[in-house]
């Protein structure tokens, strides 16, 4: 029975690189780099890859469930950098020589995530209520919301940059826990996202909110017609996605050691690659979520490769950008394939 268990998994594995073989090829190109190219393995290295993943792997999660129900979410972005902007505002110094709104006392760390959170969760309700009750296609309506969302960003922050944090905040968050020997410790980044990551597996596993989505995904009509309340599972969907582009803002104003609102920027298209790259269809239906932590950990490790090679950074787009059409081309096709 042990023997099956360990081949059945072994299968698995195999039939997951099969139908993901960008993954395998971007594995074993950042391989050859590591071999090749000096401290490309380092505890450093290790770090910063770990630390950028567990963010984006939190919008990745938010966006997933968006994307399985044949959506997508373009405000992804602009509500992380917003909830950055907020954070960074709040958690400022008083003493602070350049501090934004005087007026503004110095807070609690924790009070200020519960308003970065209320307030990207709001704005994930309203995108979800104009989706499902004005039948606003998502790719338009969150469109809108994201332009609306930076603007908001620039007036709050009147487009400048925004520093100056509390020490307890800065060092709370940039901490490393549980150190062996000559490793630092696992970033705070990383822990959070190992949480959420399984309450999502949970969520899409073992709830009629994971039944729900991927039965709208796989079949609208069919869904509504079996009972599903379509339009309650896509405003719980996409609140909950605001939810977590929040909680990454948040975790990203104190990466960054600072907020714009220009900060987040072209992550929501990071997230939705990151998706596909696992296993996410545009079709809808279909995704997991250790295919989504792989999707986000290759596109990372694609982008240190590049920087480790020498590559001019604004190559770096190109290359995402060839990624990004490769891994839906392939999509379609084991989607065209099925059928």
């Amino acid at each position: 029975m042990i023997m099956e268990k360990k081949k059945s998994i072994f299968q698995r594995i195999l039939e997951y690189l099969k139908g993901n073989p960008i993954v395998v090829i971007l594995t074993v190109v950042s391989l050859v780099v590591g071999l090749t190219v000096k401290n490309f393995f380092s505890f450093y290295n290790l770090n910063n890859l770990a630390s950028n993943t567990g963010v984006r792997f939190i919008i990745a999660l938010g966006i997933s469930g968006c994307l399985i129900i044949k959506g997508t979410d373009l405000s992804a972005g602009r509500i992380v950098g917003i909830a950055s902007c907020i954070t960074a505002v709040l958690v400022q110094r008083a003493d602070y020589a350049s501090k934004m709104y005087p007026q503004i006392p110095e807070m609690n760390m924790w009070l200020v995530l519960v308003i970065v959170l209320i307030v990207g969760t709001l704005i994930g309700l309203i995108n979800g209520l104009i989706i499902a009750l004005l039948n606003v296609p998502p790719f338009i309506a969150t469109l809108g919301t994201q332009t609306i969302v930076y603007g908001c960003a620039l007036i709050f922050t009147n487009s400048q940059p925004v520093g100056g944090y509390q020490k307890v905040f800065s060092e709370t968050l940039s901490a490393k826990l549980f150190p062996i020997g000559p490793y630092p410790g696992i970033p705070v980044y990383v822990l959070f996202a190992i949480f959420f990551g399984l309450i999502f597996a949970f969520l899409y596993k073992k709830t009629t909110y994971g039944k729900y989505m991927y039965a709208i995904g796989g079949n609208e009509v069919a869904a509504e017609v079996s009972g599903v309340n379509t339009k309650k599972s896509k405003i719980l969907i996409f609140t909950l996605a605001g939810f977590m582009y929040a909680f990454a803002g948040y975790l990203l104003a104190a990466k960054s050691g600072g907020a714009n609102a220009g900060l987040g920027q072209g992550y929501e298209l990071e997230a939705i690659a990151g998706c596909t790259i696992g296993g996410v269809s545009t079709t809808g239906g279909i995704g997991t979520i250790s295919g989504i932590l792989i999707g986000v950990l290759v596109f990372e490790l694609l982008k240190i490769v590049l920087q480790f090679l020498g590559v001019n950074p604004y190559f770096n787009f190109i290359v995402q950008g060839l990624v990004i059409v490769t891994a839906v081309a392939i999509d379609i096709r084991k989607y065209v394939a099925r059928k």
